[in-house]
């Protein structure tokens, strides 16, 4: 029974093909799980774990792991393989620990390289459509819950600060939307009102299609998800309560991809997202 499986199926998989390459270069240099432990000085079982799955490689082990079996030419791509692997999950306790402000201006750099951003929403409004006194409630909240280092402060005015890229040129972006994003309260009245009232805005700018899916809307195809993020159509992350999870295979992909294609459909946009809207203004005044 593995010992430390990954909770997201892909990421165990991509590690149980690590092991299976890690044992064809053992099998290769014909050394036994025995041989290879006491060459590398490890215990008996370590072997055995690291070729099943039951533990992840180090990037110490997988090197000492290819000097034991003269293979040191195969050490890079195998460090790439455990890389994919493990950034695929990645709590949030993990990318939290240094504080908010930081996971802000890390995206930066992919929301330049991404023509279109695709994001699909059923609890908070989408980060790159927040005014600060909403994303100042809601990251106070993260803070508070998770006790990650506050610098909310800071944290609120990278994400503004990244918003930029809305009105920078060859950039498109979808947003979709459940209509009970609306009324999920972050903040008092006033952030709320002005929050509702910037949703407006983005209904009008040129670069981007805002859909709100009705409540009530029947779903015959499509249920309602976790927010996730579609970047081009070469990866989709996914937020989870406790992780985030990256997704890069193909097929994958493609299946968020026509998730939000079907999200979508649902949805209205223009003068009809903005009544929804403008409803959801009135309701909380």
């Amino acid at each position: 029974m593995p010992q430390n499986p990954s909770p997201y199926p892909p990421v165990q998989a991509a590690r149980q093909a690590l092991g299976s390459r890690l044992r064809e270069i053992r099998e290769d240099a014909g050394l036994t799980a025995k041989a290879l432990a006491e060459a590398a000085g490890w215990e008996r079982t370590k072997v055995s774990k690291i070729e099943h799955a039951a533990r992840p490689p180090s990037i110490a082990v997988i090197r000492k792991w290819c000097q034991v079996c003269g293979a040191a030419d195969q050490v890079e791509d195998l460090l790439a393989e455990l890389r994919a692997a493990e950034g695929a999950y990645v709590e949030w306790k993990r990318v939290q620990r240094a504080g908010l402000r930081r996971l802000q201006e890390v995206k930066v750099p992919l929301y330049e390289q991404t023509e279109s951003l695709r994001v699909y929403c059923s609890q908070v409004v989408p980060g790159l459509l927040q005014t600060p006194g909403y994303a100042n409630a809601l990251l106070s909240a993260i803070t508070d819950r998770f006790g990650t280092p506050n610098d909310v402060e800071a944290a609120v005015e990278a994400r503004s600060a990244r918003q930029q890229i809305l009105y920078k040129s060859g950039h498109r972006f979808a947003f979709v939307l459940e209509e009970a994003v609306l009324y999920y309260r972050h903040g008092d009245q006033a952030a709320m009102a002005e929050q509702l009232t910037r949703l407006i805005e983005a209904t009008r700018l040129p670069s981007v299609w805002l859909g709100i899916i009705p409540s009530g809307t029947a779903r015959p195809r499509q249920w309602v998800l976790e927010t996730f993020t579609l970047y081009d159509a070469q990866r989709v992350e996914v937020e989870l309560l406790s992780a985030q999870v990256t997704v890069t295979t193909p097929s994958e992909i493609a299946r968020y991809a026509a998730a939000l294609d079907a999200l979508a459909a649902m949805a209205v946009s223009g003068e009809a997202a903005r009544s929804l809207i403008n409803r959801a203004v009135l309701t909380g005044r």
